[in-house]
This record gives C-alpha cells, structure tokens and sequence, in this order.
C-alpha cells in the first residue's frame, strides 16, 4: 500500500511539473473587441514613408534646403487621437485621380497608389503646412502607419476604398507627369484633399488639381 501511496504522489507531482509548463493559449489584442485594427488591415511593407516626408514637386522641393533641421517640426503625435478612432465601418470612397494639363486634358494617375490619413490634430498640420504652404517637414512618427488605409487605381485612374469607418480623412496621391505638366523629365505630382463618410455612405469623391 506505501508503494502504492507513492507511486501515485509522484504521478501527481510530475502531472503538476509538465501541466505547468506548457504555454496557454494568449488572447491576441487585435483590436476593439477582437475586431482587426486600421494596422491589422495595412500592409505597412506597402507604404512608401517617403510619400508623406516630402513633397513631391519642384516648387516645393525649393522650399528649404536639405536636413532633418531645416524642415519644419511635427507637433507631437497626439497618441489618444488615434486611439479614439473607429475601427470598422461600411462606408466607401471612390473616384478617380488626375491631373489637369494647360490645354484642360486629364493626365491619368494609372495604377498607383492612394492613401485615407484619418483627419486629426497630426494630418490637419501636414495638410495645412506642408500640403497648402509648402513646408516640408520632419520625418513623421512611425506609429502613423498604423492608421493608414491604401489602394491602389486601375490603369484609368479608378480607385474605391472599401471597408470604411465613419469619419473625416485626408484623400492623398500622386500622378506622374512630364512635359504636358511643364517638366523637362517626369515627376510625381501630389494631391491632396478632405473628405468624409458616415455609416454605410457611398462617396463619389475625385482626386485632381490643376499642374503647376
């Protein structure tokens, strides 16, 4: 019976050992609710960080000159902004993006890509000192990549953004374009602007402006 008594505590013990070993599964924050967050539903990879360090045409370029210190300072990322913003939505964005040349023809932004910036203290300060005045500035935190929703325009410069929370944002691409936009060799145009979504919304939005 002792042998017994003991042969049966060390199969408890040992059960106690190798039971309190093995990892248990870890919920995944993911979100609200279990729901994917905007980084979930990014691919980071696809974000050229350049797109949003620098202007991108020759007007602007001459701005300032080159150097993390000549260019104009972000305010400080206003983290609970960010965190405040809806995750999920059923609005949708589409349009198409171009440039307009002197004679008025439409330059086509073929197959590239387009960016929604949520609207927030952070967006509104590129958007108004970089985008309208010109300014270029300080390399943006990384943690903005984590709010990004991109496409990408079909070879007409069609684009649709699907999957859209309720909201205000920033409508961001470029169109390259050469001599009809008065440039000895091709360059990538930027344009920018504002639009929002509610609820399960439909916008016709078009992203253009006129070559400098």
């Amino acid at each position: 019976m002792f042998k017994n008594l003991v042969l049966s505590s060390a199969s408890i013990i040992l059960m106690f050992v190798f039971t309190a070993c093995v990892p248990r599964d870890v919920p995944i924050n993911n979100g609200q609710n279990g729901h994917p967050s905007w980084g979930d539903m990014t691919n980071v990879d696809d974000v050229n960080m350049s797109d949003f360090d620098e202007n991108l045409t020759e007007s602007e370029m001459m701005m300032t000159e080159e150097g993390e210190e000549n260019k104009l300072e972000r305010i400080p990322f206003p983290a609970s902004e960010y965190y405040k913003l809806a995750r999920l939505g059923k609005g949708t964005i589409k349009g198409k993006i171009y440039l307009r040349d002197a004679y008025g023809n439409e330059v086509l932004g073929a197959n590239t890509r387009l960016y929604l910036n949520p609207f927030t203290s952070y967006s509104k300060q590129w958007y108004e000192e970089s985008y309208l005045g010109g300014y270029r500035m300080q390399k943006a935190d990384s943690r903005l990549f984590n709010y990004l929703k991109f496409t990408a325009a079909d070879a007409n410069g069609n684009f649709s953004f699907y999957g859209v929370p309720s909201g205000r944002y920033y409508l961001i691409g470029t169109v390259k374009c050469g001599e009809a936009c008065g440039y000895a060799e091709e360059k990538s145009i930027r344009i920018a602007t504002a639009v929002s979504v509610y609820g399960n919304q439909v916008v016709k939005k078009d992203l253009t402006r006129g070559a400098e």
